[in-house]
């Protein structure tokens, strides 16, 4: 079984995910924290779990969800895995991040980049890659079958969906991704997003008002 610890940082209010099994081994997915303080609390976590990190994810290259890649280099030595659509989105945040106040320390670059479809392992465990673009241009997604979860990041959150007016966005396309790469999961799949609580497909499909014309298309 997979546990998932959930933090909250940054001005964005981003949600960190720190995944581990019974092997304790953990993953880290779209690690936010920006400050001592705020890295202070996953060197804490992982340290009272006596966990051993393996894994660095990223959903996708903007901001919010890289601030920690290279604290995360730095402590443990892993170097961040995403899709190579996303390396010009991890290139921009060196200039825009000072024009937002952000003193942000570049992000390491990956040895592999990971494709739709890639299975994922950590432990005994496996997470699957879901390509889902829309939000940013390569965006993806992992999906657990056996736990029934998925960590989103910002392709859907409970009652609404990723922004798509940021450079690589296009609304019809993460409309599509929702479509055929998340409504295809069980209804009981569990969400993660990459901001706010979790939610399930089904929830979404009956709810979602932006999205309830892809139910039955």
């Amino acid at each position: 079984m997979i546990h998932i610890q959930t933090f909250t940082f940054n001005p964005y209010q981003e949600n960190t995910y720190l995944l581990y099994d019974d092997t304790l081994e953990c993953v880290l997915i779209d690690p936010g924290m920006y400050g001592r303080e705020e890295q202070d609390v996953i060197l804490k976590f992982i340290a009272e779990h006596k966990l051993k990190p393996v894994l660095l994810l990223n959903t996708h290259c903007h901001i919010d969800h890289v601030l920690g890649n290279k604290f995360v280099y730095d402590t443990y030595g892993l170097l961040p895995q995403f899709h190579q659509g996303e390396l010009p989105l991890l290139a921009a945040v060196v200039s825009y991040a000072p024009q937002m106040g952000f003193e942000y320390e570049a992000s390491p670059i990956p040895e592999q980049f990971l494709k739709e479809n890639d299975i994922v392992s950590f432990g005994n465990s496996e997470l699957e890659v879901r390509f889902a673009p829309g939000h940013s241009p390569a965006h993806i997604c992992f999906y657990n079958q056996t736990d029934h979860f998925l960590i989103g990041g910002d392709v859907l959150f409970y009652m609404s969906i990723g922004r798509t007016d940021l450079p690589g966005g296009d609304s019809d396309q993460l409309k599509r991704s929702i479509q055929t790469q998340l409504f295809v999961l069980p209804e009981d799949c569990k969400v993660y997003p990459g901001h706010g609580q979790p939610t399930t497909i089904g929830f979404e499909k009956r709810n979602n008002p932006y999205l309830t014309a892809l139910v039955g298309n």
